[in-house]
């Protein structure tokens, strides 16, 4: 991959004087754009356990029901990333941007006012449509803005943004959940997109591609079929604890069946949504499988560790939101500060670190029971967010400066496409682990319920603490085994995590380029240089 100080890569300067000037606003605009878009999740996260609780608290979601509130928004956003970063190049990227924007207002207007988790789940997806328009643009826009040599200082910036987010939204979360009903947390979004909206109109220069592909709709329908279906399948079989019951193995087969035509499709079509030949590229191709791998890793984590803060520990929302601070604070410091470290290393030994420290820290949650003390756990969090600092940064460039900058859309697109499927089947799979863990835990100390609330109480420790608090004194002796049977499906979770992100390590260690030489590059590399140039 050509390094920005490669003499090789073009060196006169492309971005027009006045938007020049203003860079660093555009910017700032961009990174409150991307703001409300990871903040929605990262609230989420913490409200999980208030859904859960029955009405008039929360919506008495059940975990698959909760997995669906996070994944209907995934899906949808993961779905139509591309085709919505192809648009952008089409369009215009400000156009597209503000329109996804709206539509995430709305959406998250909508969601504070469900009454049920169906509505819930249907207003996420809404909230999705509109966050795929938002997120492939604010990074197309950023790469037009700036000047190459300054595309990795502005990335490393964009990307402590996400860590900005990780750590607002749990405290803000927290806040809101304190003093307001559970709704608050998406009403909270509506004043900051329509802060978006206004200094996106003053501030924004719009831009496209000369050359855009065409919008590909069997494309966009395969690879949402296909991914809702996968994704069911596995929630599904968490939720029964049964990956061989029929429902489960054929809603998961006809998922991978539908995913290989998307493939086959696109193989063959003059105007793919998504173009598979930048993936004859090793490092192209090794950068967005190390996006993938570490959110699928992150995100099921995060699902788990809120229900160990709160469920197992105790801790309030607020509480909980203030525990993920080092996460945050980690990420914020470290992210934009990653290109000195891949300057001095490499992107090779740079991300290989971080998804092997990412490995380790999910390993430690393996060690974690009811009465660690909880400065370990804030250790674990601190750690896991210098390991994605030093992910996130080096991966991005490498995966924007592979591709053209008129195709600044697409790479964008790509790039988080794979990040949100990661993320999606990381809180499917992982989240099935821990039910199907959870419930071979405590089914045998449910006997003394009554047959119908049997399989209930083990979907999750808050179904079970839910109907242990009904019981009154009679459900008392529930609470030390849901404790320890969380506890052990949390080892096990983490454990599979860990695993994956070892793979990722493994992935980038062989395929990503060293630390760049001052002579010339592979003839791969002077090959995409030419192209750009």
């Amino acid at each position: 991959m050509t390094n920005p100080a490669d003499p090789a890569a073009p060196t006169g300067p492309r971005v027009p004087e006045a938007v020049h000037r203003r860079r660093w606003a555009i910017l700032g605009v961009l990174m409150l754009s991307l703001l409300i878009v990871v903040l929605d999740n990262s609230i989420l996260n913490v409200a999980i356990k208030t859904i859960s609780t029955p009405a008039p608290t929360g919506l008495g979601a059940t975990q698959s029901e909760l997995e669906w509130a996070i994944n209907a928004y995934t899906l949808v956003f993961a779905g139509l990333l591309f085709t919505a970063g192809l648009l952008g190049d089409r369009l215009g990227r400000k156009k597209v941007l503000l329109g996804g924007l709206a539509v995430f207002g709305i959406g998250s207007a909508l969601a504070a006012f469900s009454g049920s988790p169906g509505e819930l789940i249907t207003f996420r997806a809404v909230m999705g449509l509109g966050a795929a328009f938002v997120m492939p643009a604010t990074l197309a826009v950023l790469m037009n803005v700036f000047e190459r040599e300054e595309q990795p200082k502005a990335i490393g910036i964009w990307a402590g943004g996400v860590g900005l987010a990780i750590a607002i939204g749990p405290i803000t979360g927290g806040v809101l959940l304190d003093h307001f009903w559970w709704g608050s947390v998406f009403l909270i979004n509506v004043p900051i997109v329509l802060l978006a909206l206004a200094l996106m109109l003053w501030l924004v220069p719009d831009s496209r591609d000369p050359n855009p592909g065409r919008v590909d709709p069997v494309g966009v329908v395969l690879s949402v079929v296909g991914l809702v279906l996968l994704v069911y399948g596995i929630i599904k079989g968490g939720q029964l604890a049964d990956f061989t019951d029929a429902t489960v193995l054929s809603t998961i087969g006809a998922g991978l069946a539908v995913l290989v035509a998307f493939v086959v499709f696109e193989k063959r079509s003059d105007h793919p949504s998504i173009d598979v030949t930048y993936f004859k590229n090793k490092v192209f191709s090794a950068a967005i499988a190390a996006i993938a791998l570490v959110f699928f890793a992150l995100m099921g984590v995060t699902f788990f560790s809120v229900f160990y803060t709160q469920s197992v520990r105790g801790y309030s929302p607020l509480q909980t939101g203030l525990l993920m601070l080092p996460l945050a604070a980690a990420q914020m410091i470290f992210a934009p500060r990653a290109r000195l470290v891949v300057d001095r290393i490499g992107n090779k030994a740079t991300t290989t670190a971080g998804l092997l420290v990412i490995a380790a820290t999910l390993a430690a949650f393996a060690a974690l029971d009811a009465d660690t003390p909880i400065w370990i756990l804030e250790v674990i969090f601190f750690l896991m967010g210098t390991g994605m600092a030093h992910i996130m940064t080096p991966v991005s460039v490498v995966i924007m400066q592979a591709l053209p900058r008129e195709k600044a859309g697409s790479a964008s697109a790509l790039s988080n496409t794979f990040r949100q499927v990661g993320g999606a089947l990381g809180i499917a799979v992982l989240g099935s682990v821990l039910s199907t863990a959870y419930r071979t835990g405590i089914e045998d100390k449910l006997g003394a319920l009554p047959p119908a609330l049997r399989h209930t109480a083990g979907e999750s420790i808050e179904a079970t603490l839910g109907i242990a608090d009904k019981l009154g004194p009679r459900g008392e002796s529930l609470v030390a085994p849901a404790h320890d049977a969380f506890l052990h499906a949390m080892h096990i979770t983490a454990l599979w995590g860990a695993g994956v992100a070892v793979i990722g390590a493994v992935v980038v260690a062989l395929f990503l380029p060293g630390k760049p030489a001052a002579a010339q590059g592979t003839e791969e590399e002077q090959e995409l240089s030419h192209t750009r140039s």
